[in-house]
């Protein structure tokens, strides 16, 4: 199953991709407009992905997106707009999820293991993050 989580005026802040979604073929969650691309590619044994490379092709990225994979645990996720607490859900082992706009805050509710994956290079928190003042818990 997929989950849509949009703030104010329909912004999709993410998605979430949730353990045993399937589907037939490749599927890309995300439009081609985001700076990061998040697809569930299906492929029947047997099938072969042509050995290639990427050609270097200048990007300006201007937001940095996300992707989380709960390996095991369960996280409390709490999404913001402009300061404000938008929705609250809960990630469970096997939930990947994109994180695309606004903000976010977590609560590990469980011992958990967390893949993550998104653009650099990393400058430091000062740079990179504005916090948001939220005493927001679940």
């Amino acid at each position: 199953m997929l989950e849509y989580i949009k703030g104010k005026d329909e912004l999709l802040l993410a998605i979430i991709i949730r353990q045993g979604f399937s589907d037939k073929g490749v599927n890309f969650v995300t439009s081609p407009e985001n700076y990061l691309q998040l697809g569930i590619l299906n492929h029947k044994e047997g099938s072969i992905i042509k050995p290639h490379r990427h050609k270097e092709m200048p990007r300006t990225i201007n937001y940095t997106q996300e992707v989380l994979h709960i390996e095991y645990g369960k996280v409390g996720a709490v999404f913001y707009q402009n300061g404000q607490v938008i929705k609250k859900v809960l990630l469970f082992r096997g939930d990947t999820i994109i994180l695309l706009a606004g903000g976010h805050g977590f609560n590990i509710l469980e011992d958990t293991k967390m893949i993550e994956v998104k653009q650099g290079p990393y400058s430091s928190q000062a740079e990179d993050k504005e916090l948001i003042e939220s005493k927001e818990e679940f």
